[in-house]
């Protein structure tokens, strides 16, 4: 797993686990990760590998062993990153964005019942288009290219796994998410966060991908500063 730091004169740690297929090279990553070293967070990303066999192997134990060398940090978890930050303990606020919590309604629970007990960790199983549509109307060129489009029946058992073995949501923990996002079931989102802590914003699957981005940008800051505090008073969404 690749880590890096930006900002390493930054005033406050903070832990940002990617995305599946998300690299700090993706321009609209990096207007994110932009936005966190201005508001004067020494930002850790971590880039998750794109193939694994064993969930806590591959993804959770680089990441829990990293931040135990860090004393006070707020984490910050997008998709599969948020699947992998649910599991670490220490931050002072968690944030997730799209939380990858459960699989889509684009995946069917037969098809992947079925694919999860293929012996095997070659990627061979397409994953469908992550477009603009998908992801958000800022989608690149170069991130839809650079993304992989392929997986394995190793991955998608372990993630399930993951998934099924979800911990207790911390109780001060903030969601952003869309309800047109064809990556992630919204279900263990309800579940597990109050609606009062839940941001819906309107697009695709990434919030910085999104058109609406600059008009969540402020709040997203907000909750990785105070947690569930800064956006229990609601503004409304842009038309």
């Amino acid at each position: 797993m690749r880590h890096r730091i930006f900002n390493d004169d930054g005033d406050e740690d903070l832990v940002f686990v990617m995305g599946w297929g998300n690299r700090w090279t993706h321009e609209n990553v990096s207007w994110l990760i932009g936005q966190l070293t201005d508001a004067g967070y020494r930002v850790h990303a971590f880039e998750l590998p794109t193939n694994i066999d064993d969930f806590k192997a591959d993804w959770l134990e680089p990441v829990a062993e990293y931040v135990r060398d860090l004393g006070t940090y707020q984490l910050l978890g997008h998709s599969a990153g948020a699947l992998v930050a649910q599991a670490i303990d220490g931050a002072d606020n968690h944030v997730y964005l799209s939380p990858w919590w459960g699989y889509g309604e684009t995946f069917p629970e037969p098809l992947l019942d079925a694919v999860s007990t293929l012996p095997t960790t070659f990627p061979c199983l397409p994953i469908g288009d992550l477009d603009e549509d998908a992801l958000g109307e800022r989608t690149t060129d170069h991130q839809i290219e650079t993304t992989p489009s392929w997986v394995s029946p190793a991955f998608v058992r372990e993630t399930r796994r993951a998934q099924d073995e979800l911990l207790t949501i911390d109780h001060d923990a903030v969601v952003f998410c869309s309800l047109r996002d064809p990556v992630v079931s919204l279900r263990p989102i309800g579940e597990r966060v109050p609606a009062e802590h839940v941001v819906l914003y309107n697009g695709g699957h990434e919030l910085f991908s999104s058109a609406a981005r600059d008009h969540y940008v402020d709040r997203l800051l907000a909750a990785l500063e105070n947690g569930s505090a800064a956006v229990e008073e609601r503004e409304p969404a842009p038309a």
